[in-house]
């Protein structure tokens, strides 16, 4: 089923499918003919020599120098000429096309006064399969995301590059064979595509959906690291964290109940400390506090997503034309910032259970460095020094991107939210995260190996996965093979599904 773009109910979920699944987009009717409207309106105010920026004016410095007709005509082409000014390797394809559709429902609200032309052939590109090949580097996330969106833009002249059916191809040949006439671009049209940070919107949007998959799978590996420790469970009770209040919290502490029940740890006879160390019984309350930040992040990303980022933005009813900063990124980076340390303070904690996995001093009696064989064998006691690698790696890019502006354009543009750079190493982030986690679940699942008590259902049901692509580690072997496929275990999300399959959503 088509997912319908009307500028006001595009969510994450939906831009992952329009982004990975390839699920099919249309214009909602009520959109492309308020798109028409604002159009209309535009040629108006063009004809009658109203000065409007970036339509028959300059750009940025230039934003006082008015345009004469054959100028206005050409400029377009120019802009985007200038602009596709990034660097580097291509931005994943996934991007590319959720960017492609964020664009299009901005276009939807029918106030950046574009052809309907544009807005008609982004959705034939999404919906044939044509993605512009658009360097990542280059975006300051302010004036929108300009140097990948104008990459985008070159498209809709036959020109730059784009994936089709798996091959790299000079744009206009992509747009032949996928049957689709590019449009050209006349007045506004090119800054119309451009200008809005679309792109790390989207990049940002399809991180949320992955960190709340990650998050979930924190909680199964917490779990069933706190069996392997033979933890308290009280800290787990779900009214001690309604008594606080906090959503992320309770969400977290049902979650990893559920993981657990049907655990002999949950009956009382099992012999326990009368208070654990903070790395187990603070889980809720860190992971939760993770929770709350991404829900906060993603009402900001779908705030983005439904909204007007254009500059200048036309309002037909009113007759008129306002300019402004609507492409601001700091909306989206700042929260995003936070996203980014939230992931690493999980990672972090994660660590630390790992440390009482490993440590004969903290253990509860699991053998040393989870190896038979300690001292001819070192067991998993290398698994840590990747972890904590991984983990000074994502502190160091923890550091906030929103704060970092550079002033540019002599000064015009002289305060950026440098949000791509918040998007690019919150990847950097999440991808090191699987690998923390990845390490953790290793280290769980051979930690319970040894005991001999009857787990959890989710545990057991994250323990077999885990055995289905990992093996108990009996005699040591080269551990960099487990830790990679377990680092892809976890963005695959097996565990996760498994896990919910079996005991219901953790979330």
């Amino acid at each position: 089923m088509s997912i319908v773009l009307d500028g006001s109910s595009l969510t994450v979920e939906h831009l992952a499918r329009i982004a990975r699944d390839g699920e099919p987009v249309e214009l909602d009717p009520s959109a492309l003919e308020r798109i028409r409207v604002c159009r209309a309106m535009l040629e108006e105010k063009l004809a009658a020599h109203e000065v409007m920026y970036g339509t028959n004016t300059g750009i940025g410095e230039f934003s006082e120098v008015v345009l004469n007709d054959d100028q206005v005509r050409e400029f377009q082409r120019y802009l985007v000429y200038n602009h596709a000014a990034g660097i580097g390797d291509p931005a994943p394809i996934d991007v590319v096309r959720a960017s492609m559709a964020g664009r299009i429902n901005v276009h939807a609200h029918g106030n950046s006064g574009c052809r309907p032309e544009i807005t008609l052939t982004l959705v034939e590109m999404l919906n044939r399969g044509v993605t512009p090949v658009v360097c990542q580097r280059g975006s300051v996330g302010a004036s929108g995301d300009l140097a990948p969106m104008a990459q985008i833009a070159l498209l809709l002249m036959g020109e730059g590059e784009a994936w089709f059916e798996g091959e790299r191809l000079p744009g206009g040949e992509a747009m032949r064979r996928a049957g689709i006439t590019p449009p050209g671009l006349q007045a506004r049209d090119g800054l119309a595509t451009i200008n809005g940070s679309n792109v790390l919107t989207a990049m940002s949007a399809l991180q949320l959906y992955d960190i709340d998959r990650w998050l979930r799978q924190a909680e199964i590996a917490a779990a069933m690291s706190l069996e392997a420790l033979i933890a308290n469970m009280k800290p787990y009770d779900v009214r001690l964290h309604e008594l606080r209040g906090f959503a992320g919290a309770i969400r977290s502490a049902k979650a990893i109940s559920r993981v657990l029940a049907g655990s002999d740890l949950l009956t009382g006879r099992m012999k326990t400390k009368v208070q654990d160390a903070y790395s187990m019984r603070s889980t809720p309350q860190v992971i939760g506090a993770a929770h709350d930040a991404v829900r906060w992040a993603r009402s900001q990303v779908e705030t983005e997503l439904n909204g007007v980022g254009d500059n200048p933005i036309f309002l037909p009813d009113a007759r008129l034309t306002l300019t402004g900063a609507n492409f601001q990124g700091s909306p989206v980076s700042l929260p995003m910032d936070m996203v980014g340390a939230a992931v690493t303070m999980v990672c972090v904690l994660s660590e630390r259970r790992l440390n009482r996995l490993t440590n004969p001093a903290l253990s509860a009696g699991l053998p040393d460095f989870l190896t038979k064989g300690a001292g001819m064998f070192s067991g998993m006691m290398l698994s840590q020094y990747t972890a904590d690698t991984l983990i000074v790696e994502q502190r160091i890019l923890s550091t906030p991107a929103s704060i970092q502006s550079i002033p540019a354009a002599a000064d015009q543009e002289d305060f950026v939210s440098m949000g791509m750079n918040t998007a690019i190493k919150n990847g950097q982030i999440l991808e090191n995260a699987r690998g923390v986690l990845g390490i953790e679940f290793m280290a769980a699942a051979q930690a319970l190996d040894f005991r001999e008590f009857t787990p959890g259902l989710g545990t057991r049901t994250a323990h077999e996965v885990v055995r289905r692509h990992v093996a108990h580690l009996d005699v040591d072997r080269p551990l960099h093979v487990d830790h990679t496929c377990m680092r892809e275990v976890v963005r695959s999300g097996e565990i996760l599904e498994a896990v919910e399959a079996a005991v219901g959503p953790l979330g």
